[in-house]
Order: C-alpha cells, then structure tokens, then sequence
C-alpha cells in the first residue's frame, strides 16, 4: 500500500471517530433563545436571569430574550415551557421552587424531572438560622436551649407555607425535636418585619435577603447552611460543622431548564457555554450581590442534583405532614 492511500486512510478513520454533533446542534444557535423566568420583574431571581443570560448570550453568539412569567408559584412559567417545543430556544431558570419544594408540598400540574431537561446549574445561595437580636441568644447552644426551655411559646416566620424557609426549619426541628410553631407570611419581607419587632423569634431566609438586616444589627446569625462557611461572612458557622447533618448542601439554588426531549447536542452546546460564563470573574462579581455562589455542573449532574433535592423535600413534607392540597 503506498504511503499517500496509507496516510489518507489513517486520516480518515481518524476524522470518522471524532464524534459529531447532531444536524440539529451544527446549526444551533442562529437565532434569538427565550429565556423565561417564573417570578415578576425585580427581585433576586429576575436579576440573577438577567444578569447570566446577558453574558450566556454573548458567548453563544446570539439573544436571550427574558420573559417574566409570575402566577401559580411558577406553574404557569413550568407548563409554558414543559409545552413548547424541544428545539433548544425556550428555556426556563428552573429553581428549587419549581423544581423541589413546590412539587414536593402541593399537586403542580408537571413533572418536575420527566418534563424538563434539565441544562445546568447557576449557582446556589445558603440560608441562614437568624434570631432576634434582643433574644438572649448568642450562638447555637444558646438557640437550642432556649427552644427547649421555651418550647411551642418560640415561633418562628417563613415566606410561606412549603418555602425553602419554611421546610429548612421543619428540617431543623425534626433534627433537634423543637416544638416551634410555624407562621406563615406571604413573602419574607412581612416575616421580617415581625422577627425584628418581636412577634416572632426565629427564621431561615436566605443570606441575600439577610444581609441588610444583620448588618443593621436587628437580627443575629446563628448558623448557615453549606458545606463551607460563606466568604463574606466567615464568622458564622455551619451547621454541619456544629454536629447538625443534612443541611450541607440545602441552598437556594438556580439552575436551566428546558423542555423535555432536547437533542443532547444541544444541550452540551448550552451546557459547555453555560459552565464556561460561570467561571468568569466578573460574573462570579456580579452573582454575589445576590450572595450567589457559582456551581457549574454536568447536565446530567444537575438533574441529578434536583432529584435529590425533590426526594429530600418531599420526604420531610410527609413526615411533617406539610401540603397545601385541600
């Protein structure tokens, strides 16, 4: 066999086992993507979306257009996008409502795992166990000796009834045998404002939301959740590391969905050019005011990750006895 068919028959094996993208990936993206998110304008989720789609774009080479879709606690948005077409241009910030604690604490109308494919990870925020300052309550032991001498006289407020707020203290109670009592407000800002003024006496909100209120020094911080103690706030320990399991890996998290059956290589498109945004510092900068941790993942990690997170969450809501169903 002469050297030039030797050589054009190694080099066409070697082509032949790259692997190829599907017909559907190579020409993928060349047009504008909708990128909706299941909250009204404004807020921590809205600006999370906005802020990563708008470099997600550049990368991809193409828009993000964001539409808001706000009602039903995210159904609407949920059952827009389960419906539409798996073509790789609707998309949808799935998040641990959508995802987890809604489907996990009321009847929704979809699947969250069989419905949606999911993309990837954004990143993920830790709550934090915050007390009102006036309480004789400096650290952890104080806080579990004060809700065991006290007992169902401590309430504590949530964001509302099955909310990440909500079930991260029922977790907690169950973990220290707590009979807390539970009130439930519509949103965390009125929770906040009877926690500082004495009507209530604990919390679990988020750090984002937090943070105003611990640096005005109306609430104290007692502990976090994460496996590591948060950078900006060092001081407060984790609960994993003071003997309390469960809550290493309990965040307020962000991640993309899309519609169920999207070709695979469409979604390592997304999911490479996702990862790759996340790892720039500016945006990492960017995350942090909303005290967003960045947490690229697998496509196949993530949904992984959110089935774990469903499982946790609808086992305690039996457990607890927690639904919204009638």
């Amino acid at each position: 066999m002469s050297m030039n068919r030797r050589s054009f028959l190694l080099s066409s094996a070697a082509v032949m086992s790259l692997p190829r993208l599907s017909f559907a990936a190579s020409k993928y993206p060349n047009h504008a993507l909708t990128y909706v998110v299941p909250v009204a304008p404004g807020g921590g989720s809205d600006y999370v979306g906005r802020t990563v789609t708008h470099e997600w774009g550049k990368e991809l080479g193409e828009t993000f257009i964001v539409e808001n879709q706000g009602g039903g606690g995210g159904i609407i948005a949920c059952q827009k996008v389960a419906r539409a077409e798996p073509n790789g241009y609707t998309l949808m910030q799935g998040y641990v409502a959508t995802l987890a604690t809604s489907p996990a604490t009321r009847k929704v109308p979809y699947d969250p795992m069989r419905d949606f494919t999911q993309i990837g990870m954004i990143g993920g925020t830790p709550n934090v166990l915050v007390v009102n300052a006036k309480l004789p309550i400096k650290n952890f032991q104080d806080f579990v000796a004060y809700t065991k001498e006290h007992g169902d006289r401590v309430s504590y407020g949530s964001a509302g009834v099955g909310s990440l707020t909500h079930l991260l203290m029922e977790l907690l109670k169950q973990q220290l045998g707590s009979k807390m009592v539970h009130i439930s407000y519509k949103g965390i800002s009125p929770a906040f404002t009877d926690l500082i003024s004495g009507q209530t006496q604990a919390m679990f909100p988020g750090l984002a939301a937090s943070v105003p209120h611990l640096k005005s020094g109306s609430v104290r911080a007692i502990a976090i959740t994460g496996k590591t103690r948060n950078p900006g706030f060092k001081d407060i320990p984790t609960l994993e590391e003071l003997g309390i399991k469960g809550f290493e890996d309990t965040l307020q998290w962000y991640g993309v969905s899309g519609p169920a059956g999207i070709d695979g290589g469409i979604v390592k498109i997304l999911n490479d050019s996702l990862n790759k945004v996340l790892a720039v510092p500016d945006l990492a900068k960017k995350l942090d005011v909303e005290a967003i941790i960045p947490m690229p993942m697998s496509a196949a990690e993530f949904a992984d990750y959110a089935k774990r997170d469903l499982d946790r969450w609808t086992r305690l809501a039996k457990q607890q006895h927690i639904t919204l169903n009638s």
